[in-house]
């Protein structure tokens, strides 16, 4: 039996007794949100990663749910589609090699450059480990500083081997090589989202196989030929735009993003261990992806007609919120039409609590006062007040939009394998999606909303650290550092001086080259620590005193 009917056919009966209560309008949208998530949570879409096959799958099955529904296209150049650049940092590319007396190593087995390192030939030199000699390639053990620094939290050993290659290249190195000489786990690997900057020679680490089974003896000469290729790794995302043409002349938006975490490849799994397993995001977020296809297909056929209807599939939210930023930055309406967004992430949890939560109440005055007028709503809402968030509507608040949030919590599944369709409350779906329509008509004939700024919480992930700095981390930056994409009010960067644009590349004693690292250095911080923040502000460096 097909996999997908099968899965249907057990999900509908642990769902049967709601349903059976439903009207037959009702129990086709359940079938309906059903169907949707079991095809979008499917192990054949790998976990609908941005950028990948999955996501193709993943948004070919929304453009024909919308065009069954009658939507119109709104992507770019009259398609349903919007594409946007991934940086995935850098890639060794095919033209790097390492070879030892004209045999070439395996990179990644015996030896691989790291991310700082120059792109470099050096021809074939005769080099012995032992010696360092100006106009060849140095080797490096680092089994004695490991050894020192073994209990010392501020070490950093990609900090020491950057500072290293500088002594090296400045003493006539052409190429600096490190190896470790001791058993214990010293952590080094290829960190292709590691922005620091590069060095002036190769920089490449020499694994325990590629000492022991080519450059085994410390007092040998070695013909040394290497070269190093690094390029910048790219995907492509896609956001999915359909729209609903009322002739009208304002526009409300409502957006769920439909990627999700593919194997884990990005680092942003909750499974910490080295077991490739499929994350099929069935909550987070096939749930809120379906109720906007069923959202769609309801305003294609409802009487309120004073605004337009964008909906909009976004991918690389799980990467930082890349596709709804992309989408704000490059809108293929005129934002200044925008009446408001609604944005759906995780509501397919609705549990015994019977409790959704509303954000963004505070992001216009009207909302006190039809959030909680809708009639015979059969859950309890629980409204927050911000505009921003681990979500995609934070793109929006940024834009001075109104915004609200549909989230039916986080669960012991996020973020894991066992996110999957068969955990999915359908008939708690489709009453979240019959509210949001009776909301939408309920303010129909308001005319465009007023926009309220709120108080502003950090969309770093739903789970955080003991401190934060207060700033929106721009993901999107490709430079060294991290770029404050906006700076949160009360917060320590805000109280210190910090400004949206400025580019943070130290925190206390820690260098900041990348997103991994600025997160690393959150992590040493506690309430009350008193630090300094470096940061780059056009061609000027500034220090800045906080206190977390």
């Amino acid at each position: 039996m097909n996999r997908i009917i099968l899965i249907l056919i057990l999900s509908f009966a642990t769902s049967l007794s709601y349903s059976q209560k439903l009207k037959k309008a009702d129990r086709k949208i359940v079938e309906s949100i059903q169907k949707n998530v079991v095809f979008l949570a499917d192990d054949r879409l790998e976990g609908r990663r941005a950028g990948t096959d999955g996501e193709k799958a993943a948004y070919e099955y929304i453009i024909g749910q919308f065009k069954s529904a009658g939507i119109a296209p709104k992507g770019d150049n009259g398609s349903f589609l919007q594409a946007f650049e991934i940086n995935d940092g850098k890639k060794i590319g095919s033209a790097t090699f390492f070879k030892v007396n004209g045999k070439a190593m395996q990179t990644g087995k015996d030896y691989f450059p790291l991310t700082f390192s120059a792109n470099a030939a050096i021809p074939e030199t005769p080099v012995a480990i032992s010696l360092s000699e100006k106009g060849a390639p140095w080797f490096k053990d680092i089994e004695i500083v490991l050894e020192e620094n073994e209990n010392n939290p501020h070490f950093d050993i990609y900090e020491y081997i950057r500072k290293e290659a500088g002594i090296a290249a400045q003493k006539g190195a052409t190429a600096l090589i490190i190896f470790n000489g001791e058993d214990k786990k010293d952590g080094i690997e290829f960190v292709p989202k590691d922005r620091s900057e590069t060095s002036s020679i190769p920089v490449l680490y020499l694994t325990r196989n590629g000492k022991e089974n080519y450059l085994k003896e410390a007092a040998a000469l070695y013909e040394i030929e290497l070269k190093v290729s690094l390029a910048e790794a790219r995907r492509t995302g896609h956001n999915v735009v359909g729209y609903i043409n009322n002739n009208a002349a304002n526009t409300v938006i409502i957006g769920a993003h439909y990627d999700h975490l593919g194997y884990g490849e990005d680092g942003n799994s909750m499974v910490r261990d080295e077991t490739r397993q499929i994350h099929n995001g069935a909550d987070d977020n096939a749930s809120g992806t379906a109720v906007l296809i069923e959202l769609g297909k309801l305003l294609a056929k409802s009487r309120a007609k004073n605004n337009n209807y964008l909906l909009i599939a976004f991918s690389g939210e799980e990467l930082g919120l890349l596709g709804s930023k992309y989408y704000t930055d490059h809108s293929t309406i005129d934002l200044s039409n925008a009446n408001y967004m609604i944005n759906l992430d995780m509501v397919g949890r609705l549990d015994d609590k019977n409790t959704v939560t509303v954000g963004g109440y505070g992001t216009s005055p009207l909302w006190s006062d039809v959030v909680h007028s809708q009639k015979k709503v059969p859950f309890t809402i629980k409204t927050d007040s911000s505009g921003t968030g681990p979500s995609d509507h934070t793109s929006f608040y940024r834009k001075n939009i109104p915004v609200l949030f549909f989230f039916t919590g986080t669960h012991s599944d996020y973020h894991k394998p066992s996110d999957d369709s068969d955990k999915i409350n359908y008939t708690g779906a489709l009453h979240i999606t019959r509210y949001i329509v009776s909301l939408v008509e309920a303010v129909n004939r308001s005319g465009k909303l007023a926009f309220t700024p709120t108080r502003e919480v950090q969309p770093g992930g739903r789970s955080s650290f003991s401190v934060t700095l207060g700033i929106m981390p721009d993901y999107s930056f490709s430079g060294t550092g991290v770029k404050a994409d906006g700076v949160s009010d009360g917060r320590p960067a805000k109280k210190a001086g910090i400004k949206t644009g400025d580019i943070i590349t130290k925190l206390g004693d820690y260098p900041v080259n990348s997103m991994q690292g600025y997160m690393q250095a959150l992590g040493k911080f506690k309430k009350g620590d008193q630090t300094k923040v470096v940061v780059k502000r056009g061609e000027e460096e500034l220090i800045f005193d906080i206190v977390f």
